[in-house]
């Protein structure tokens, strides 16, 4: 099929054969695989690469800079590939992306001299480069779907996609300690360049430019107002969260008001601009506006369900870091069957509102369960509550996405995605910050009432070594694997492991908290997900 540069008409995607578009398909997935990937595959990496790079202080930005990016980002590409069309976007994209991974790798290697400061610095920004080519993978892959099928037979490929996105979580952080531990962190980062020249050459050689708008006025100002709008977002609970600021600090205070600015300055540019980064007149359509509410607070759980997850099974269980990488594996096969699943389902059936209304109460059902774990949950029980949480974020992730493209017109389809995944992320953010002050605030309440009393009975000898426990700001985590680490070079002491043991228990009762919380923000994901209009999907041509 001769291509033309100009952008394809609104039918003209069905021209393409079943091939074609499996290998369009696959290029779609290599780079949206890649964008996920490096939002975990740099974890296990990062203290080689600190230790290295002698970058302690700079050590979360390696991760910040690659989310601020990719999410500040988002929109902004979505609305572009609706103008412009979804290869050109890809491509920039892809490009953009490896190069950011070349430099990554290179990053404090003598022959850079002192450019851009020292080496940690340089990956910080390389990072922050990446995550400006990532964001376009996350705003045009699930466009693509729109773009090449009708709507019944969408479902099933968003699910294909969920999945996908899905399992790069449980490779990121392996394929990370594998290539850190047995060949260098660089190739972390290297790994990127053969499947990204792969994507690349089958995006160029086989996908149209995809695109159903007419040219229109790029809103410049509009996506500097949602840059300006996410980055203090993303700081300000960021660094409440992780406690570099308090909450009433300065810092976080103006960064408040300058989001708070800028979202004024926001929506009074896109409700006068004739083609908005972020059209609101979407919010009108229901289906649409409780579609980016019910992700917003999915968004929310699902990455605390994670985080949260893995602090308890490090200091609850016992287990180590890495197993802990590992053992979410349960809740991503859970997610990556409810995802093929669903989206099978929903292709046969016609319809997703019953597909999504099911996967929340499963959801819901999850963090209710999760909420009670305790210092003697047995390992294997915890395992089963993952699968049902994971079945139940398979479906509706994927779903979602397609709810938004059915309530837009063909000339939204990227920007409606992009939204989604966009309040996705900021639900993300938000929803970390704030179940990061309920753990901290019932684990300090747990180890003032439980902990204190045994350290103040303890003889001498061993209150010096726990009285670190007791000072204001200590780090509970760190401190509990130091004194496991003492007990395991002292004979057995009952002092220490009472210790211990009331440090487990104010670990797994600060950790149900949050999942009782999370209980309450999913019921919020389920009243949203029951006011969406129940719609039919049409076996219409793909645009």
């Amino acid at each position: 099929m001769t291509q033309s540069s100009a952008p394809i008409q609104p039918n003209s995607a069905q021209l393409l054969d079943d091939r074609t578009k499996g290998l369009i398909l696959l290029g779609t997935m290599l780079g949206l695989f890649l964008s996920a990937l490096d939002q975990t595959i740099v974890a296990t990496a990062l203290p080689r690469i600190v230790r290295d790079l002698n970058g302690l202080s700079l050590y979360a930005w390696a991760t910040t800079a690659y989310l601020l990016t990719s999410t500040a980002t988002v929109p902004i590409y979505g609305k572009l590939s609706d103008i412009y069309g979804r290869r050109p976007i890809l491509v920039f994209g892809i490009v953009v992306f490896l190069l950011g991974s070349v430099l990554c790798g290179l990053a404090g290697i003598e022959a850079w001299g002192g450019a851009l400061g020292g080496g940690m610095l340089q990956l910080v920004i390389f990072r922050a480069v990446q995550g400006i080519g990532a964001g376009a993978f996350a705003s045009t892959a699930f466009s693509i779907i729109a773009d090449l099928y009708p709507p019944q037979q969408q479902a099933k490929y968003q699910g294909i996609l969920g999945a996908v996105y899905g399992l790069s979580s449980v490779i990121g952080p392996l394929l990370g300690g594998f290539l850190t531990d047995f060949v260098s962190w660089r190739w972390v980062f290297y790994v990127n360049i053969p499947i990204g020249l792969v994507a690349l050459a089958l995006i160029l050689s086989k996908m149209p430019v995809l695109t159903s708008s007419k040219p229109a006025r790029v809103d410049v100002l509009g996506a500097a107002l949602i840059v300006v709008l996410t980055v203090p977002l993303l700081l300000a609970f960021t660094w409440g969260a992780d406690g570099s600021y308090g909450w009433a600090s300065p810092t976080l205070l103006g960064l408040f008001a300058l989001l708070a600015l800028a979202l004024v300055a926001l929506l009074i540019v896109e409700a006068w601009h004739e083609s908005p980064i972020l059209p609101l007149k979407l919010f009108k359509n229901p289906t649409f506006a409780w579609a980016v509410t019910a992700r917003f607070f999915v968004g929310a759980v699902f990455l605390g369900a994670l985080l949260f997850l893995s602090l308890y099974l490090v200091n609850v269980q016992g287990v180590s870091a890495t197993q802990a990488g590992t053992a979410v594996i349960p809740l991503t096969f859970g997610l990556i069957v409810g995802a093929l699943s669903a989206g099978n389902l929903a292709s046969k059936l016609g319809a997703y509102k019953s597909l999504i209304v099911g996967g929340v109460m499963l959801i819901v059902l999850g963090f209710v369960l999760l909420s009670s774990l305790s210092a003697t949950t047995p390992y294997w029980l915890v395992v089963l509550y993952m699968i049902v949480l994971g079945l139940g974020f398979g479906p509706v992730l994927p779903l979602y996405t397609l709810a938004l493209q059915t309530s837009a017109q063909p000339s939204e389809i990227g920007v409606a995605t992009a939204t989604g995944q966009f309040f996705q992320s900021m639900g993300g953010t938000i929803g970390t910050a704030i179940f990061g002050a309920v753990l901290s605030a019932t684990l300090t309440a747990g180890l003032k009432t439980d902990v204190a009393p045994l350290i103040a009975s303890a003889p001498n000898a061993i209150r010096a070594e726990l009285s670190s426990l007791t000072q204001p700001g200590a780090d509970a985590s760190r401190e509990l694997g130091v004194i496991v680490a003492q007990s395991k070079d002292k004979p057995a002491d009952p002092t220490l492991g009472a210790v211990v043991l009331a440090l487990r228990s104010s670990f797994a009762a600060a950790v149900s908290k949050v999942y009782l919380v999370s209980v309450f923000v999913a019921l919020l994901a389920l009243l949203a997900s029951l006011a969406i209009p129940g719609k039919r999907l049409e076996l219409k041509q793909a645009r």
